[in-house]
């Protein structure tokens, strides 16, 4: 913008009290912007093998290098937050039904392709082993110990049955989705895997 921009109607260049008075707009508008912090919100919907395991390597990965961590286990995320040893969950045969065919935990999840017929995460975590990668429930450990905060979302747990107790200890109370997006606003980084 060049200064005859600035006062078009004489051409002339501006005042100083004109252009003070365009700092304090720009001013007052970077006040009203969202200042976003050094952390990562992540939307983790997906339980497969695959979206776990890059949800709690970046999660843990941030909060090893300093950031504020956040994950927002959803939908068919829920579950990869559900105990090992809970496996059918809800109170009316449509939750348990669905609970029967995630697999619960972590430990147990599948792949999202690739499944030769069952073998595919036996031979996905034989890799990460060999490659000395971590697995996503060793993965979920390490980010509770680095304060990656870990919450369930509470909508899925009411729509899948799944109840507080069926869940890893150490987590956060269940939130919402308006408390989600309320994280991810002031996030640097926000991810939905």
């Amino acid at each position: 913008m060049s200064l005859a921009e600035l006062t078009p109607e004489t051409g002339a260049a501006p005042s100083y009290a004109d252009l003070l008075a365009r700092v304090e707009a720009l001013e007052a508008e970077q006040r009203g912007q969202v200042k976003k912090k050094n952390k990562l919100t992540i939307i983790a919907w997906g339980g497969d093998l695959d979206r776990i395991w890059p949800t709690t390597i970046l999660a843990t990965t941030a909060a090893a290098s300093g950031m504020e961590s956040t994950v927002f286990f959803t939908f068919w995320g829920l579950f990869a937050i559900v105990k090992p040893g809970v496996r059918i969950t809800g109170d009316n045969w449509m939750q348990k039904m669905m609970s029967v065919m995630n697999p619960g935990s972590a430990q147990k999840a599948k792949l999202s392709h690739y499944q030769f017929m069952g073998a595919g995460p036996a031979m996905f975590k034989k890799l990460a082993t060999a490659r000395q990668v971590a697995k996503p429930e060793e993965l979920i450990a390490t980010a509770q110990d680095l304060g990656v905060r870990l919450i369930p979302c509470q909508m899925t747990m009411d729509l899948l049955g799944v109840q507080r107790e069926d869940l890893l200890d150490g987590l956060e109370e269940p939130i919402g989705a308006a408390t989600a997006i309320a994280e991810m606003r002031d996030a640097a980084v926000s991810l939905f895997i």
